[in-house]
């Protein structure tokens, strides 16, 4: 998906490229996981000539969100604070880290503070 998100719109080749640079793959191999990615819904395609060329259907972060929002209801029971808290105890956020989120979340308050 980041290849596609880095390169769109691109063809099964553009993204080969990118992903045998740290993976052993072959072509087909690329090809099957982009018609699998489409078949999910998380990719479209249009035809140039013989060649596909692949859109992400939804940004990263857009995409992201929506699977914290599957982990939070099916590990937190539906709560947030669950998974931050969690997050902060297992220490995944460093100091900087939350300090730019709360800074973050403060400006989107209403009131902003």
């Amino acid at each position: 998906m980041r290849a596609v998100w880095d390169t769109a719109p691109c063809t099964v080749d553009a993204v080969h490229q990118i992903v045998s640079r740290n993976r052993k793959l072959k072509e087909t191999t690329t090809r099957t996981l982009l018609r699998r990615l489409e078949h999910k819904g998380y990719l479209t395609h249009e035809s140039d000539g013989r060649a596909y060329v692949y859109r992400a259907v939804e940004p990263a972060r857009s995409l992201a969100a929506r699977a914290v929002r599957q982990i939070i209801d099916r590990f937190c029971r539906g709560s947030v604070e669950e998974l931050v808290s969690g997050m902060v105890e297992a220490k995944v956020f460093s100091k900087s880290d939350m300090d730019r989120l709360e800074k973050f979340v403060r400006n989107r308050r209403p009131g902003g503070k």
